[in-house]
């Protein structure tokens, strides 16, 4: 987990984050309750998350499951001034390659799961001083990538809805942004490694399209998001922030040359 200890800036403020049992979701619960927030998680599987983390079983893809989730961390919480929508669902191939029910899954989980808690949360936020929205959206969604067309076009649909739920809500005083990290090292993507006829090329593969020469870390997100979150970026909505290696910007030359 990254270090927040010297930094105090979420003291008082009120978290939640979807998908927060691993991976991103888990560093990033970690890194606001480190930095002073208390912090709900809703996930599929709570039961691994500990104290000061309150866990809470939700399914994002069912809109009751997400209204009770919600309400009861508000309750618990005593209000809501950050909204971290992180839960999602991967997918590999081309256009032709998943059926229309993988189609809808993907889109339901991946853009509906940011509806569905974000409709469950805005009244909640709309009472804060401080309220900000981060959805994890992804390179995908600037950037063409092979065998990543369902999964892209899922993202991309979370890039378009950031800046139209910016739009809609900043004269209420609600930020709206979204990171879009690159290849980051957690859990999905080491099944996908492990499924791979060789893994360790794959995940050279993987590192060498970054211009860092890696990939980037659960924690190195975790960081963004928290930056987005917080009253110190008062002035920032509507932005996607990429952490991404380089890869959205940047175009070196072969090594050596």
């Amino acid at each position: 987990m990254t270090d927040g200890t010297a930094v105090n800036d979420f003291h008082g403020l009120r978290a939640l984050v979807t998908g927060g049992a691993s991976g991103i979701g888990r560093a990033t619960a970690e890194l606001l309750a480190a930095r002073g927030a208390s912090v709900a998680v809703l996930d599929l599987d709570p039961s691994t998350v500990d104290k000061p983390l309150r866990g809470y079983t939700a399914d994002v893809s069912d809109d009751a499951s997400v209204r009770t989730a919600v309400a009861a961390a508000v309750a618990d919480l005593g209000g809501l001034d950050v909204l971290v929508n992180n839960a999602g669902i991967g997918a590999q191939g081309t256009v032709e390659d998943n059926d229309d029910d993988h189609w809808h899954r993907v889109l339901d989980v991946n853009v509906l799961g940011i509806v569905r808690t974000t409709r469950a949360a805005l009244p909640h936020l709309r009472e804060s001083a401080h309220a900000a929205i981060v959805n994890t959206c992804s390179i995908a969604a600037t950037a063409g990538l092979p065998q990543r067309a369902l999964y892209s076009a899922s993202k991309g649909a979370v890039y378009s809805l950031t800046l139209a739920m910016a739009a809609d809500h900043v004269r209420e005083g609600i930020r709206v942004n979204c990171v879009n990290p690159g290849t980051v090292d957690t859990p999905w993507v080491g099944r996908l490694l492990d499924a791979a006829p060789d893994p360790a090329a794959e995940r050279a593969a993987l590192a060498a399209r970054q211009p860092t020469g890696r990939l980037v870390t659960a924690d190195e997100v975790a960081g963004a998001v928290a930056y987005l979150a917080g009253p110190l970026s008062g002035a920032t909505t509507g932005t996607a922030l990429a952490v991404d290696g380089g890869m959205q910007g940047l175009r070196l030359r072969p090594a050596g040359r």
